[in-house]
């Protein structure tokens, strides 16, 4: 049933017009912010490029939901900034240390550390300003639903966590059960919030929230178990951010800890099981199914 699915799904049409729709979207969104430095700074990092998948996994769970995923694309947008927000964040000599993302110098390395935070800062709060004050289509009741979520995986039960228990970690031992604790709480709770806040905006139901729960657990792990051996397995070039970093910056990762081949191995049943969550869902799940497939095939 699921290959029957894949050959009457063209993802590679739907990723195309939903990653065309999104980059549009994510250039409208920011006005004549002042200072222009900020401005510049904002865009800079947001229009940057990159796969969006974290806001095209929330059009297609809104659409799996039986909505219209354009009343989606500001929660969608909202989604992508909170995103750009932790990559600033994340590459600051304070944190990660980077000086390359998505094939550029870091935001810092252009606008400087004071201008980077803020422009995070600004990007943060104008994704609660998307939700609240640009869906107009969409009923205030579950609007209020994703700003809960989204305080939530912008908070301390998610990416600050996260990134707080990540740092603490460097250089020390680190079991498996900690290593997750880390990703569920950072790349785990963003896709997660990405799904589930698409299902919110269509007004899905306990049974479907449910299973993109489960399936936004399994291809959250899985997106960050690629991460781990892409980053001992490819090149900065082809990255498009410094490879090797989590090794210099003696991380313990997937590959460190399960070997390279039962990573890979891992990251292949967590998709799985993601998938199987959405089976009774047929045909109507093929673009979340498509997603799945990508995040463990993709080389970057």
């Amino acid at each position: 049933m699921e290959q029957a699915i894949k050959n009457s799904f063209d993802f590679s049409n739907y990723l195309e017009k939903a990653k065309a729709s999104i980059e549009i979207a994510l250039d409208e969104s920011l006005g004549p912010e002042e200072p222009e430095e900020l401005r510049k700074a904002m865009r800079y990092s947001l229009l940057a490029g990159g796969k969006r998948l974290r806001p095209i996994l929330c059009l297609a769970a809104c659409e799996l939901a039986g909505g219209d995923p354009q009343n989606a694309i500001p929660t969608a947008v909202a989604l992508e900034m909170i995103h750009t927000m932790s990559l600033i964040h994340d590459d600051l000599p304070s944190m990660d240390n980077d000086d390359l993302r998505r094939g550029r110098p870091t935001n810092h390395k252009v606008f400087g550390d004071a201008v980077a935070i803020l422009a995070g800062d600004a990007l943060l709060t104008r994704a609660f300003e998307m939700v609240s004050l640009r869906s107009p289509n969409v009923p205030a009741s579950r609007l209020i639903k994703v700003v809960g979520e989204l305080s939530l995986v912008a908070g301390a039960p998610g990416l600050v966590g996260g990134q707080v228990v990540d740092l603490k970690s460097e250089g020390k031992k680190v079991d498996l059960e900690t290593l997750e604790f880390i990703h569920l709480h950072k790349t785990g709770a963003l896709l997660n919030a990405c799904v589930i806040c698409g299902a919110l905006i269509s007004g899905a139901e306990d049974n479907l929230l449910h299973a993109l729960r489960k399936y936004a657990k399994g291809i959250g792990l899985a997106f960050q178990i690629i991460d781990d051996i892409l980053d001992v397995t490819a090149s900065s070039e082809v990255l498009g951010k410094t490879a090797g970093k989590d090794l210099l910056a003696d991380k313990t990762t997937y590959p460190k800890l399960l070997g390279l081949s039962e990573s890979k191995k891992r990251a292949e049943a967590l998709v799985s099981d993601a998938k199987e969550a959405l089976k009774p869902w047929g045909k109507a799940s093929a673009p979340l199914l498509a997603l799945a497939d990508y995040i463990t095939k993709r080389d970057r």
